[in-house]
């Protein structure tokens, strides 16, 4: 037992040192810089230094405490030297450090949680073993992660600008069809088909499954999905749970989608089926999100579809209703919360193929 305790214990000196080296190269150098001292150096107030680090997801700190490095007053001296320089005001500089930060948050969750699972799966290790062998490996995958990411932003970058500023005046166009001016979404600047397809009977099965399990169910239906909607040339906008939202820049590429996807999910032997629906009409996009009365209405949906069935509004089926690859039954009117009665259609396959996946 002595035996066993020591080699915890060198085991645990050897992770925490482990642990340290890695913050030194994750930091850039020490925690040598008080808030002030950073403020000083930047030549900014205490206050719109503090704005930036929280932006960034840190809390606030006390004004003695040493936590910032070189590379935190570099990082934010960026963001101020747009401002300065004019190119930025000071709530567009905070709103995108914020952007920043949010989604590192997030990115660098998933992928540790990610590592961690593939050392309990694959090796066999218990949680805690699993973690402190993610922190040795980590020093061999920083840059090449580093790499991706910057490849990948500059990518999206570009792909968002194509979505978001050279083609938006023709999808505006696409979408009046059928329009008089009057509805509840024309001043939106967006013409988007926007989809939810969601987990069929969730709640349920969550409680039925241990976490891990769950765990795998969740991250099976997301990552479908979101091989789904990219081969169809759409956006994952966001998952929530047993949920995804998505949206398309044509009635027809969003109808592909669903369809593919309430197909997947009822083809698949491990998750249940999934209620999917679709509404095109026009959206305003905000801090990566999409808001607006066809949102709103998509979601209402999703909640009336028939499990493995996709529902569409009366606007998109009209908007698809020549098209030979899709099939509208059309269903009872419904009364919706919000919109009063609304006429759906269920949405099936036509001829053709339909969208391939490898």
């Amino acid at each position: 037992m002595a035996i066993q305790r020591a080699e915890d214990s060198g085991d645990q000196a050897s992770w925490t040192q482990a642990i340290s080296a890695l913050e030194g190269e994750l930091l850039g150098g020490p925690r040598s810089l008080t808030r002030r001292e950073m403020a000083g150096e930047l030549g900014v107030s205490l206050i719109s230094a503090r704005k930036l680090w929280r932006a960034l997801g840190f809390p606030n700190v006390d004004d003695g405490d040493r936590v910032f490095t070189q590379q935190d007053t570099d990082a934010i001296g960026t963001m101020i030297d747009l401002v300065r320089r004019g190119i930025l005001n000071e709530e567009t500089a905070v709103s995108l450090t914020r952007s920043i930060g949010q989604m590192t948050d997030r990115m660098v969750v998933w992928q540790l949680e990610a590592l961690v699972e593939n050392k309990i799966g694959e090796q066999g290790m218990t949680d805690p073993q699993a973690r402190r062998e993610v922190v040795r490996m980590l020093p061999e995958i920083i840059e090449p992660l580093e790499q991706v990411m910057a490849y990948s932003y500059r990518r999206q970058l570009n792909s968002a600008l194509q979505r978001l500023t050279v083609r938006v005046q023709a999808g505006l166009a696409a979408s009046a069809a059928g329009r008089d001016g009057s509805e509840d979404d024309a001043p939106l600047p967006l013409a988007r088909a926007v989809g939810f397809a969601d987990m069929v009977s969730y709640t349920s099965l969550s409680r039925r499954m241990n976490e891990r399990t769950l765990a795998q169910t969740v991250q099976r239906f997301e990552n479908k999905c979101a091989e789904i909607i990219s081969t169809g040339g759409g956006r994952l906008v966001k998952t929530v749970g047993d949920e995804v939202l998505f949206n398309a820049e044509t009635p027809e590429a969003g109808a592909q989608i669903s369809l593919a996807l309430a197909q997947a999910m009822s083809e698949d032997s491990v998750l249940p089926s999934a209620r999917v629906s679709l509404v095109w009409g026009r959206v305003l996009s905000r801090l990566g999100d999409i808001y607006g009365p066809t949102v709103n209405l998509a979601s209402r949906l999703t909640a009336l579809a028939d499990p493995g069935t996709v529902l569409v509004d009366a606007m998109t089926a009209m908007a698809l209703d020549e098209d030979e690859r899709f099939v509208l039954v059309p269903q009872p009117p419904q009364m919706v919360r919000g919109f009063g009665e609304i006429r759906p259609s269920i949405l099936m396959p036509g001829s053709g193929n339909g969208l391939i996946i490898d």
